[in-house]
Order: C-alpha cells, then sequence, then structure tokens
C-alpha cells in the first residue's frame, strides 16, 4: 500500500510527536541559532533520527527521551549525529520548562555522549553547565592557512574543534573561506576569534565553520564557547566574558570559566510548534 496521506490516515495515524523550533541564545526571534527539538515517547533508532534531522534542515535537531534521573539527549545536523552541542540543549532546556516537562525551578539533568550536562534557569538567563574544552598551541596548517585566506595570530586544536584567532573583527567578519578545502581539514570545525573591539560591549568575537558536518557556517555556537571561553579568560585575566558569535544571525553568550567546566549562559525563543507525522508507522 502506498503511503498517501488522507484525512481519515491523518486522524487514524498511531504515532504522532510534537516538535518544536527554537531560537537559541538570543531574546529575540529569528536571531541566535534555531533547533528543532522533539520530545520521544520511546526509543527511536538513530537511522530515523538523522532522517528527521535532514527533514527539519536545522543546525542541529535535539532528541529528548525521558529517564529515572532526568533525559536522555542525542543531537544530529543534517548529515550526521555530534557529541556536544551548545544550542540545541538550550533550547531543549527552554522546551522542557515552557512546556511543563519541568518545573521551572528544577534542574534539566541531560545524559549524553559528552556526559552528564545540567541546565538551570538563573538572573532571567539559561546557563548550561558544559565541560571546557582546552585548545593545546599547535602550528597551523599550510592547507588551513590557504583555505581560511587570512593570517593566523595563533592556532590550537581541542578534541572536537580547531581554532584560530585573527588580528582584528574587521579581518573575522570579512572571511570567505574555502569550504571545501576546510572539510579536507578533518574535524567537526574550525573556530576563528578575535578581540572585541573597544566600547563593543562584548569581549571577544567569532565565528564557526563545519563544513565536514553538513553545516557551512553556524549561526551561534555554544559548544564552540567551551574553547572560547578558556582560551580568552587566559588572555584577558577574566572568568567571566561575553562572547559574540559574528554570524549573519548573530548571538551572545556569556561564559563562566569554572576550571575543566564552563557555564554557558543565554535566552531562547520559542518560533514554531508542529507536529511530526510518524509515516512509518502506517505506511
Amino acid at each position: 500500500m502506498c503511503g498517501i496521506w488522507t484525512p481519515d490516515r491523518l486522524r487514524d495515524a498511531s504515532v504522532s510527536l510534537s516538535i518544536t523550533q527554537v531560537d537559541a541564545f538570543t531574546d529575540v526571534p529569528f536571531r541566535g541559532n534555531p533547533a528543532a527539538v522533539c520530545l520521544l515517547p520511546a526509543e527511536r533508532d538513530a537511522a530515523w533520527m538523522q532522517l528527521v534531522a535532514r527533514e527539519m534542515n536545522l543546525a542541529e535537531t535535539a532528541f529528548l527521551l525521558r529517564r529515572d534521573d532526568g533525559f536522555a539527549l542525542r543531537w544530529f545536523t543534517p548529515t550526521v549525529e555530534v557529541e556536544l552541542c551548545g544550542h540545541a540543549t538550550l533550547a531543549s532546556a527552554h522546551v522542557l520548562w515552557e512546556e511543563g516537562h519541568l518545573p521551572p525551578g528544577e534542574t534539566a539533568r541531560f545524559h549524553t555522549r559528552s556526559g552528564l550536562l545540567t541546565a538551570m534557569l538563573r538572573d532571567g538567563r539559561i546557563w548550561l553547565d558544559f565541560p571546557a574544552l582546552h585548545a593545546t598551541p599547535a602550528e597551523a596548517p599550510d592547507d588551513l592557512v590557504r583555505a581560511l585566506g587570512a593570517p593566523i595570530r595563533h592556532f590550537g586544536v581541542n578534541p572536537i574543534d580547531s581554532l584560530a584567532e585573527v588580528d582584528s573583527e574587521e579581518t573575522l567578519s570579512g572571511l570567505r573561506p574555502d569550504l571545501v578545502a576546510l572539510r579536507r581539514l578533518g574535524g567537526r570545525g574550525l573556530i576563528v576569534t578575535c578581540r572585541g573591539r573597544d566600547g563593543a560591549g562584548y569581549d571577544f568575537a567569532s565565528r564557526f565553520f563545519a563544513p565536514g558536518a553538513g553545516i557551512d557556517e553556524d549561526p551561534v555556537t555554544g559548544s564552540a564557547h567551551c574553547c572560547l571561553g578558556p582560551f580568552w579568560s587566559e588572555r584577558l585575566g577574566r572568568t567571566e566574558l561575553t562572547g559574540y558569535q559574528a554570524s549573519a544571525r548573530g548571538g551572545f553568550v556569556t561564559v563562566r570559566c569554572r576550571g575543566e567546566r564552563v557555564e554557558l549562559g543565554g535566552n531562547a525563543v520559542t518560533v514554531l510548534r508542529g507536529t511530526l507525522l510518524d509515516s512509518a508507522s502506517a505506511s
């Protein structure tokens, strides 16, 4: 039988899932970084989740499954499952509180491929507790310098990304990297950063390119700030910093460095709620 969706079949579909689109690291709709959040009633296989993420075609789609001690959480780009994602975790916490799955005063606990992550509502923002990702200094590959198209002042690598410092926001905003060449270099992505200009209201700026993960440029990357926070904390001599991700959408992340952990603070706005019809259950 072919999978044609008639009105009767829409009513009779045995499985439908709510899916919510949230703009993270912003308090204004259509800014920050969009993520889809899907709360699952039961386990689903990774292949299905990947297909849903491809259908949503956002930087990340998050899948939550309730456990006795919190929620299992997995993140998918349109092409791959990832080890760590900040903005989709922030979006997931926002959905849990906003839709009443957790009371506002309760800590959200997420069991992930990067261990236990938590989120709390405090000071009018959502605060994520994430691992610090320290960048080990290294020599920048010649191919990377050519792909970036700009001089690199400092280069380092952490367990999932590379980090390159450039000289100014003018250089940062003018970057038009060779994404095909970046994809060949491997790893999840490249964080490019610089010190914030005087009077800007933030301490550092960044952009994040991850063509190998199916994301040419990510709008606002929480996990990149797990590296950016310690990097700029060491240079600026402060443990609390504000970062601005200078993408077309733009967004702000507050970072508090706590040794081997970082706290990432930001806001989130729901922009869309819908129902995902599981056609596999009625094919």
